[in-house]
């Protein structure tokens, strides 16, 4: 991050692998970036994921309903089948190509941020990704922002972040106790 920005005591709220794109948030406020980063306040995260061949129904509702990675079933997802290619600015990296394998679209958005947690979901059932493009965190999307650049908050926004978590820890939750068998 130090070679696009140049201020000091920024840091990045979140991550995006080597070969991902998209919206990073950073930031030298500590509990601004608990807000973003930490899973308890479930703050979404929406994803463009070019994959391999056209997904059917049953490989949509498995995303939908979670799919296990380590033997630990990640979170439901909302995934959505786009119609067209969304209007993207050229990689500067090619992705890979094969004239022989269709790709499609999807629009996914998480409420957790394991490591690798897209490509790792879609390729469990049978599409890996090709191309990953973050678009938004939480109330925050990329909008037109082009590679490389960046922008401020505006106070608005970091508060929307705050309350963006708060409502969706609002929802009820359900304890469930186990006792051990005698």
């Amino acid at each position: 991050m130090a070679d696009y920005v140049t201020i000091p005591g920024v840091y990045a709220a979140g991550r995006l692998d080597f070969d991902s794109e998209g919206l990073m948030l950073l930031t030298s406020d500590g509990p601004l970036a608990h807000h973003i980063t930490d899973p308890q306040h479930k703050l979404t995260k929406v994803y463009l994921a070019q994959v391999e061949r056209i997904p059917n129904d049953e490989a949509l509702e498995q995303l939908r309903k979670g799919v296990v990675l380590g033997g630990k079933r990640t979170r439901p997802a909302e995934v959505r089948l786009l119609s067209e290619a969304p209007e993207l600015p050229d990689r500067p990296v090619p992705i890979r190509f094969r004239k022989s394998v269709p790709t499609s679209w999807l629009e996914i958005t998480l409420r957790e941020g394991l490591n690798r947690q897209v490509r790792r979901m879609t390729a469990a059932v049978g599409h890996p990704t090709v191309r990953l493009i973050r678009i938004a965190i939480g109330p925050i999307t990329l909008g037109n922002l082009q590679p490389g650049h960046w922008r401020d908050l505006t106070p608005d926004e970091v508060a929307q972040i705050y309350r963006s978590a708060q409502t969706q820890n609002s929802a009820p939750t359900r304890r469930i106790k186990t006792t051990p068998r005698r």
